[in-house]
């Protein structure tokens, strides 16, 4: 068995015992730095392959650092460098096939690919940052918060001729799959003071500049700024850090992983 249908199968068996109601999922996935802060517990702790990740728990990561967390609904979030993030809300009802997932982001990268169990349970499912509400339909986007934020979206031209806050500001990105006539899903709905603009194509973006500031966009996200929140959020360290273990096709773990969930879905 490999270690990406390992670490799937452990979420899995973990779904059968969520009479734990504090446990939402598990660390799938840990690349370089990375600290955890229950909330029962101000001591921070370095995070470790495989243990479970509770309500409430705080990740922060380093530089060049990453955590993908897989959650019992089969969503998968990944932190990525310099983040500080929180898992504050957690349904999830194996029965119904339906779960709801929210999430607080202060700042850093972050990737979400929601569980097919999301779309049961319509409108529930939300990731807030200092300046922006990111409502789910059930998709893949990314994000970051903070001066990645602004300097991805100087490149882009968003950034240009405005206020704009280096703590908070926000940049949302949909990777994909859009929407489709058969499938509502596929999209994001982001709200920011007081406006709500959804994404539906793959590729579109938004940057809110900071508080009380209305979103940017949406523009297509060029290639070099895809590329530079994908540094941001890689699984696997860069080949010239002497470690092997690249893959050029993105992000393998998240890939593999997810590979073998339809699978456990027909057990």
């Amino acid at each position: 068995m490999t270690r990406f249908s390992l670490f799937a199968l452990t979420a899995f068996a973990l779904a059968g015992t969520a009479h734990a109601a504090s446990t939402v999922g598990i660390n799938a996935a840990i690349r370089n730095k990375v600290v955890v802060r229950a909330a029962s517990d101000p001591a921070p702790r370095a995070a470790i392959l495989k243990a479970r990740v509770s309500l409430g728990d705080q990740v922060q990561t380093a530089n060049a650092s990453m955590l993908q967390i897989l959650l019992l609904d089969r969503s998968n979030f990944t932190v990525g460098a310099n983040a500080r993030v929180t898992i504050d809300r957690f349904v999830y009802d194996p029965q119904r096939s339906a779960s709801a997932v929210g999430a607080s982001v202060a700042k850093g990268a972050f990737r979400f690919i929601s569980g097919r169990s999301i779309h049961n349970m319509p409108g529930k499912t939300a990731i807030t940052t200092p300046v922006a509400s990111i409502g789910v339909r059930g998709t893949i986007f990314e994000g970051v918060v903070g001066t990645d934020a602004v300097r991805i979206a100087a490149r882009e031209g968003a950034a240009a001729g405005g206020k704009v806050d280096p703590e908070t500001a926000t940049l949302i990105v949909l990777r994909g799959p859009a929407a489709t006539p058969t499938d509502p899903g596929g999209a994001i709905d982001v709200t920011a003071f007081g406006e709500t603009i959804a994404l539906d194509k793959p590729g579109m973006a938004l940057f809110i500049p900071g508080p009380n500031q209305k979103p940017i966009g949406p523009f297509t996200l060029s290639d070099p700024g895809l590329l530079a929140l994908h540094e941001l959020l890689r699984t696997t360290p860069d080949p010239q850090d002497g470690k092997g273990g690249f893959d050029a096709e993105g992000n393998p773990i998240v890939d593999r992983t997810l590979e073998v969930l339809p699978d456990l879905r027909g057990n």
